[in-house]
């Protein structure tokens, strides 16, 4: 198979997006977990161009890497300056890395408005810039800033600093439709030429952004006219909406279009990969994003779990597991039996024809009164349990009160008592807390905590609360949902009443009884 590079800019255009920001010690365990993924290039930034840059340099020069080759970043030299008198480029190359890239300009408004220089001297700058590099035995990626519009508004010009960079030594030219102003066909066109003419001299990259949300398929669109390295970020990070999403254009690479990128195993490690960086970044998981997201193989309409069941092809387009992912059932009131049957399965619940008719009727039942167990899996086992027969409840609820003081002087006080049969003995408790939900809790585990001490490892992590039907105001129906976590699971739980104070308690209890079945 033929082979298509990719080249990561996660570390230096990726962190120009919105609230990223990595410490050095992050960025170097990022380029820890591309190497293993399979990434061929991971460019790193500028050298030295703060004290955050210069520690990241320093301990990426200590890393042993698997394959990946880092990369400096720089731009060509200043106007009226000579290579060796620039410092930025006496930097770039003073680099431990073997691979600078260098981004000069194409575009002839840049020239006019920004660099305020004549076509003659850009392409000097250029070719100056490429030559001292690789006088300095450094390979060269020579990243074309602005190519598409440049290609639309002069295309001879934009060959034509191309071409600078190739003579002058430059290994791989890429070209950056910077604004990502570009749609695939004109992308498609321009890359075409640019093959063409230079293919058989250089290496051609493809570098865009997701402005006109065309990110992937305009990668996808100049590899399928012969660019053979890709430029993006893990998940699209990137200034304004984005750089081409590295996440979804390699799977779309090798199970798509059948390039040799990384290994199967690698492949197979991409979900785990991309979450990972999320979780460093601090930035929320995308649900939906294709073949990663947790949504990416999830069905709902009992037609399509039907189908999935019987044929995984009929409603999935790959094996979930080629990049690491699962697929998942999602119970609704659009559930049929099969769905009850998928999710009964892989708890280890034991259903026959009767008992999964009687699950499907009360979860369209409950999901009308506003119960949505598609974030309440927990709630939604304990629900196939009772209609299973080997659901066994904690405890027997006898009753509980919660009295909440507010005095004079603004202190508010909240206090639970609670009254419980546990294994045919009885239990009264009371206990405060700092609000309801919060004393309910503390009195029913000190009711039930002696019979069931792995109560003390469950964590209530999350807590929402959501109005059903707010024309009702305070008289609306609540929705509550409970995130909970032992240091080894996590789930959730739901409640549904008039009253908010039932509503959670119903999801509290759920929570409880779920890390005991």
């Amino acid at each position: 198979m033929e082979q298509v590079k990719l080249y990561d800019t996660t570390l230096r255009d990726g962190m120009q997006g919105e609230g990223m920001s990595l410490s050095a010690s992050e960025k170097a365990r990022v380029v820890l977990a591309l190497d293993k993924l399979g990434v061929q290039m991971i460019e790193a930034g500028f050298p030295s161009s703060n004290p955050k840059e210069e520690e990241l340099f320093a301990r990426l020069a200590e890393l042993e890497l698997e394959q990946a080759t880092i990369c400096a970043f720089g731009m060509t030299r200043r106007r009226d300056t000579a290579p060796e008198d620039d410092p930025a480029l006496q930097t770039l190359v003073g680099a431990f890395t073997p691979v600078v890239t260098l981004v000069g300009k194409t575009w002839g408004l840049h020239l006019e408005k920004v660099t305020k220089v004549s076509r003659e001297e850009n392409l000097a700058m250029i070719a100056d810039s490429v030559s001292f590099c690789r006088e300095q035995a450094k390979r060269v990626v020579y990243d074309a800033e602005h190519f598409f519009d440049a290609y639309r508004d002069d295309s001879a010009y934009a060959l034509e600093c191309l071409a600078a960079a190739v003579e002058a030594g430059a290994e791989n030219v890429t070209l950056c439709d910077t604004n990502g102003s570009s749609l695939p066909d004109q992308i498609s066109a321009a890359t075409r030429e640019v093959v063409a003419k230079l293919g058989e001299r250089a290496e051609v990259g493809i570098h865009v952004h997701d402005d006109a949300g065309c990110g992937v398929a305009n990668s996808l669109a100049a590899v399928a006219e012969g660019a053979r390295m890709v430029q993006g970020t893990v998940n699209g990070y990137g200034e304004r909406c984005g750089n081409a999403n590295l996440t979804t254009i390699l799977p779309n690479l090798q199970l798509k279009l059948g390039f040799d990128v990384v290994g199967a195993e690698q492949l197979a490690s991409l979900t785990e990969t991309v979450r990972f960086v999320d979780e460093l970044c601090n930035v929320t998981q995308d649900p939906d994003a294709p073949y990663v997201g947790r949504n990416a193989f999830a069905h709902k309409g009992g037609m399509h779990v039907a189908g999935v069941e019987a044929d995984a092809r009929t409603f999935e387009h790959i094996d979930p597991a080629a990049v690491g992912n699962q697929r998942a059932i999602l119970p609704s009131e659009l559930s049929g039996k099969a769905t009850i049957r998928a999710q009964a399965e892989r708890s280890g619940i034991e259903m026959d024809d009767a008992a999964a008719a009687r699950a499907v009727d009360q979860l369209k039942r409950r999901e009308h009164d506003g119960y949505h167990y598609e974030a309440a899996p927990a709630s939604f086992e304990l629900l196939l349990r009772r209609e299973a027969g080997t659901y066994k409840p904690l405890f027997r609820l006898e009753s509980f009160r919660v009295v909440v003081e507010k005095h004079e002087d603004g202190e508010v006080r909240t206090e639970a008592t609670i009254k419980v049969e546990v294994d045919g003995k009885r239990y009264f408790e009371a206990a405060e807390g700092n609000g309801p939900v919060n004393a309910l809790d503390r009195a029913l585990r000190a009711a039930i905590a002696d019979r069931h001490p792995h109560l003390a490892d469950v964590e209530l992590t999350n807590y929402k609360v959501r109005i059903l039907d707010e024309a009702h105001g305070t008289g609306a129906v609540t929705r509550v949902l409970l995130d909970s976590a032992d240091g080894e699971r996590e789930w959730g739980t739901t409640g549904v009443s008039e009253n908010i104070i039932e509503a959670s308690w119903e999801a509290l209890v759920d929570s409880l009884e779920y890390a005991f079945q």
